[in-house]
């Protein structure tokens, strides 16, 4: 058997599409739709991150704006930043790039930003909120394995689903998110005894762990859906200075057990970022209908 590969790509454009419709549609309201990001210093990935961040907004139509941090900013000149932009009715989305400094306080921050211009759905409230499936915005990753497993066609009602990885912003919020699908959801973590006995009770496995490797083929129910969530930098070998993109599962020894796979890279990454665009309309649309509130 060789696993159906996802195609993140493709998935991703449709979703890209379907933004940049309700930009339009939102622009002939009279809505503008802004997003506006936060960085300190200027870390050369940060930096690469922001410009990819403004072109795909400018792809579908998102006016984007970067405010630049010294290095050096404390948690009170951020939290006023924060704060600048969450009274300013012409930002409709916010986005805090990290890391932040290692002195500050990173949840404390993210508490600080409107959940109604929480674009990536970081803010307790978002999360919280998340447990009574009614988020304001829901944390982008989780909203992305969403719409891979809808675009395969997969039910989950009834199915077991094992998440594998159970951290605040991607591993808990998917794993909240399916079961209010009404599957039956078992969660992992790496130090759960015996992993393989789980994850191969999985009609469907999501793996977040961010541990390259973790999942080989025999961790596999045969014709099972996996979700590869991972995303680590490896170095190639016998190639110095040279580095590679790998999932938390062995994707050869995977593809020949699974149903379904998705790629790394190529899969749940370039779907996360679109899903993010789309969050962005989202919160705009809201607080067009009068619904913003300030933390």
């Amino acid at each position: 058997m060789n696993a159906t590969l996802i195609d993140g790509n493709e998935l991703a454009s449709r979703l890209r599409q379907r933004a940049a419709d309700r930009v339009d549609q939102l622009a002939g309201e009279g809505t503008r739709v802004r997003m506006d990001a936060v960085i300190v210093g200027q870390p050369p990935a940060g930096v690469l991150f922001a410009r990819s961040q403004q072109a795909r907004c400018g792809e579908v139509g998102i006016e984007y704006e970067l405010h630049t941090l010294p290095a050096g900013a404390g948690q009170s000149e951020i939290e006023r930043t924060i704060e600048t932009l969450n009274a300013d009715p012409n930002v409709t989305g916010i986005m805090l790039n990290l890391p932040l400094p290692d002195e500050v306080d990173t949840p404390a921050v993210q508490y600080r930003i409107d959940p109604y211009k929480d674009v990536e759905g970081v803010n307790p409230a978002n999360i919280g909120m998340l447990f009574y499936d009614c988020p304001i915005i829901a944390p982008c990753t989780a909203l992305a394995v969403m719409e891979i497993l809808k675009a395969t066609g997969t039910e989950l009602r009834g199915r077991h689903v094992v998440v594998v990885g159970q951290g605040a912003v991607v591993g808990r919020p998917i794993t909240l998110s399916l079961m209010q699908q009404d599957a039956t959801v078992t969660a992992c973590n790496k130090y759960t005894p015996d992993l393989a006995a789980c994850t191969r009770q999985a009609d469907v496995l999501v793996v977040a762990a961010g541990v390259p490797g973790l999942i080989g083929g025999d961790h596999i129910q045969p014709g099972a859906v996996v979700i590869d969530v991972g995303i680590n930098r490896l170095p190639v070998e016998g190639s110095p200075g040279q580095s590679q993109t790998v999932g938390d599962v062995v994707f050869e020894e995977v593809r020949q057990v699974a149903g379904w796979l998705t790629p790394v890279p190529g899969g749940v990454g370039p779907v996360t970022v679109a899903v993010l665009l789309y969050s962005v309309v989202e919160a705009a649309r809201q607080q067009r209908l009068g619904r913003r509130i300030v933390p």
